[in-house]
């Protein structure tokens, strides 16, 4: 059985390698929470599954990762539930940085160094995204991902998909010439979403190139990198215009603020509505009791009230006249007979007179008259021309 004939495999690698040490560069580094650790070790032309259990791993003196040169110490063995041989480490000693991890730090100063990741040059990722380009493998995780996290959104953007393959010695070349291809014939994009899942860093290791990293750069369309998982650092990130952790964070990222705005819109449309409502339940209960005012019920009323004001208005104001005139009357009595008091007329009356000389001027001395002159005497019932004879002044 397939079972049987593992277990013999097993046994004859356990009996063959009981203690090796192997050298080559650390890939694919993950630790579990059980604290096992499992890689892969490789060299230029292969590479071999490797395991270090927790309790060997607590006696590590540094944190293996992704590069790191190292030699090995440990037993050949196999897994028999799926067929694979791996090294069962118990022990890892540092040798230097392995020939990628070499290569990727030299590329990374070099573009850092010619500015291909200063802030400056980084475009905004529009708001309202509406044409997305994805530049990733056509029948890869990332691409159903990136899709169904579009689609739960309840996006309805509009998506051109430019397959490409995304490891092996071909695939810089065709992600750097589908970068050029969309902004050549399709510049009317929002945005270009570059990436690929997960998986070891030679798989990633297309998004360590420089074709890429430039094609990138040079991109007009705002660029977005989502390449592996959280903890997968390329070129790509840095030179990019948006990182993303995972190709679905990348599709949530660029169409959340759209989403959240469609329903801030949509919640101000609700709340402008209810305000709407209740502004015409209002004026429509104002309209209700208006009908009801005696305005409209007994408009008679109105007017009635109006035309008895007026006629008392008109009453009061006739009286008031009256009052008035009499006052006035009463007033001009007693001012007459004040005048005819002091009138001069009235002292006439009484047999006095008044003498004039020719000019008009009453005479009150006899020194202002001569003998001889023409003088006027005025009496209370007509008047007298006279002449002097004779002026006596005492």
């Amino acid at each position: 059985t397939v079972s049987e004939i593992n277990s013999q495999i097993k046994d004859i690698l356990e009996d063959a390698y009981p203690a090796v040490w192997i050298g080559g560069e650390i890939s694919n580094f993950k630790t579990y929470s059980s604290g096992h650790n499992y890689f892969n070790l490789k060299d230029e032309k292969s590479q071999i599954k490797a395991v270090m259990f927790a309790g060997s791993a607590s006696s590590l003196t540094f944190s293996p990762k992704d590069g790191d040169n190292v030699l090995l110490f440990g037993r050949i063995s196999a897994y028999t539930p799926r067929g694979d041989y791996q090294i069962i480490v118990s022990r890892i000693e540092q040798r230097g940085i392995g020939d990628l991890a070499k290569a990727f730090d030299k590329l990374k100063k070099q573009l850092e160094s010619e500015g291909l990741f200063d802030p400056k040059h980084k475009k905004e990722i529009p708001t309202l995204v509406k044409k997305i380009g994805i530049v990733t493998s056509g029948d890869g995780a990332a691409l159903h991902d990136i899709l169904k996290v579009l689609d739960d959104l309840g996006d309805e953007s509009y998506i051109l998909i430019h397959p490409v393959r995304v490891q092996g010695d071909q695939a810089q070349g065709e992600i750097s010439q589908a970068i050029k291809y969309l902004n050549e014939n399709f510049s009317d994009l929002d945005v270009l979403l570059i990436g690929r899942g997960g998986g070891s860093i030679e798989d990633l290791w297309a998004f360590n190139t420089e074709p890429v990293a430039r094609a990138i750069f040079d991109s007009q369309i705002p660029t977005v990198s989502c390449v592996g998982h959280e903890v997968d650092f390329t070129i790509s990130d840095f030179v990019s215009d948006l990182r993303a952790p995972t190709p679905s964070a990348a599709a949530e990222m660029i169409v959340r603020k759209k989403i959240e705005l469609k329903e801030k819109l949509k919640t101000t449309g609700k709340n402008l509505f209810s305000a709407v409502n209740l502004i015409l339940e209002n004026s429509s209960q104002r309209l209700e009791r208006l009908k009801e005012a005696r305005l409209f019920t007994k408009p008679y009323a109105i007017y009635e009230d109006k035309i008895a004001a007026v006629d008392e208005l008109d009453f009061d104001m006739k009286e008031a006249l009256k009052r008035l005139v009499a006052l006035k009357e009463e007033n001009l009595k007693s001012a007459t007979h004040k005048l005819a008091l002091i009138s001069p007329l009235n002292v006439l009356s009484r047999g006095y007179s008044i003498v004039k000389d020719k000019e008009g001027k009453i005479l009150k001395d006899a020194s202002e008259a001569r003998e001889g002159d023409l003088i006027n005497v005025m009496l209370s019932q007509g008047s007298l021309d006279a002449k002097i004879e004779k002026a006596r002044t005492s």
